[in-house]
């Protein structure tokens, strides 16, 4: 594909459905804005130019898309898509390739796809357009195509505007094309509004060209492909299908799932060969996982990174910043934060290890924490190789225990340890004998003697 590829992407609408103060395209699915997805999808393409046309709440859009190195056009008011479309005409005035038409909503529409569209575009019979077509089970409110068996069109038509045969038909669009840059800008400004609705449609320009003696074309996607979403429920009914779909490569790809159905990826796990995660295991955004590593039912995960062959859970929480290294373990009810925690080492249970380094074999004993933040600023923990931290400790940060260091169980730690060393930091234990005895004695006769 050697023309250039401009993509413009409709995000106008308001999501009233959503019912929500955040852009409907902003809803993540698998730690990801809807829009992110498709973004990430038309990156793939290398495009020349990629335009998003918002409405309201472009503030909350436009960051995203500057990440792709995208630009924002804004529509307003707005009179349909055929007017949404124009409105990144600007941002394209001096771009002379193929433009791929795709919507905000439409998120999981492959960079495969996108090819297909633009390699019929450029195909040797020169279609006007390429429009995406599907068969959903439920056709419901979709517009219809009408279409030759080699797929050249012979009418679009919206839903609202479809006689009761046409509404029959079973092939519909999807709303998303592609169109040469030199035919869409002509073709959108004899787009008129005598419809049901009063807008100005895209699908129109397809019966435009069509009056003009230029056929256009569909090509077909699988409906899955080109779901929309416009609610909370189909919201969750998008992040179930993506779930489903990831679990599956993951398990293809090697990796044990003892209950496929309670994991939850984010969209850049990445999992090791023969890694084994037990029911009800959820991976935040940024996690890599390496080879044979074992994660235990219940635990959270989140933009860290694990080494080959260590055991996380269950009921293990990593923060971002967490760096576990080969054959560690992190047991239960241990968070670990920003911290890394060196190879063999161990915190078996009961621990908050956070803004800390954690040398090789050093072991963690359970109710350990680094006091990392003194209600202002936050400072880090230094535990060397080999080093044994007893239970009930807690280290205030900034703080130093030296290689092969002791720390001895319920110690508050202030000063650093030095190396191979023994520190005690509690109070002297006092025993008085008989005390408990008397003490007993005393209260027994108090409780007696008082009234009820």
């Amino acid at each position: 594909m050697t023309t250039p590829v401009a993509a413009i992407i409709l995000a106008a609408g308001k999501g009233t459905r959503m019912k929500s103060d955040l852009h409907k395209v902003m809803h993540p699915i698998a730690g990801r804005p809807m829009l992110g997805h498709l973004l990430a999808s038309v990156a793939e393409l290398e495009p020349a130019k990629t335009v998003v046309v918002v409405g309201d709440k472009a503030e909350q859009v436009q960051p995203l898309v500057a990440a792709f190195g995208g630009v924002v056009a804004i529509q307003d008011p707005q009179h349909g898509t055929a007017h949404a479309v124009q409105q990144a005409q600007h941002a394209l005035a001096n771009f002379a390739g193929n433009v791929l038409i795709l919507y905000g909503d439409v998120p999981f529409v492959g960079a495969q796809t996108m090819r297909r569209m633009l390699d019929r575009l450029e195909a040797g019979d020169r279609p006007a357009a390429v429009v995406l077509a599907f068969r959903p089970d439920d056709p419901a409110q979709y517009g219809r195509i009408v279409a030759a068996e080699d797929g050249t069109i012979a009418k679009m038509v919206e839903y609202k505007d479809a006689s009761d045969a046409e509404r029959a038909i079973g092939l519909c669009n999807s709303g998303l094309m592609a169109v040469r840059a030199a035919d869409l800008w002509p073709l959108l400004a004899r787009v008129g509004n005598d419809n049901a609705a009063g807008e100005y449609y895209l699908p129109d320009i397809v019966m435009i060209a069509a009056a003009d003696g230029r056929a256009s074309a569909a090509i077909e996607a699988d409906a899955a492909e080109v779901t929309g979403i416009n609610s909370r429920a189909e919201l969750a009914a998008a992040e179930a299908a993506w779930q489903a779909r990831r679990r599956a490569d993951a398990m293809a790809d090697g990796v044990s799932l003892i209950a496929p159905e309670t994991v939850w990826f984010s969209f850049d796990t990445k999992l090791g060969r023969d890694v084994l995660v037990e029911p009800n295991v959820f991976f935040g955004p940024g996690v890599s996982v390496g080879d044979q590593v074992r994660i235990r039912a219940f635990s959270h995960i989140e933009g860290a990174t694990i080494g080959a062959g260590a055991e996380i859970g269950p009921y293990a929480r990593l923060r971002p910043g967490a760096s576990i290294g080969a054959a560690a373990k992190v047991g239960n009810f241990v968070e670990i934060k920003k911290a890394v925690l060196g190879a063999g080492a161990k915190a078996n249970h009961l621990s908050y290890i956070g803004d800390a380094d954690v040398g090789a074999g050093a072991n963690i004993g359970a109710g350990t924490i680094t006091c990392n933040y003194d209600g202002f600023f936050k400072y880090r923990t230094e535990i060397g190789a080999g080093a044994f931290i007893g239970s009930n400790s807690a280290l205030v940060a900034p703080v130093r225990i030296g290689p092969g260091a002791i720390v001895a169980a319920g110690s508050v730690v202030t000063a650093d340890v030095t190396e191979d060393a023994l520190a005690i930091a509690r109070g002297k234990q006092v025993e008085k004998p008989g005390f408990a005895l008397k003490f007993r004695e005393i209260m027994a006769a108090r409780k007696k003697s008082k009234p009820n």
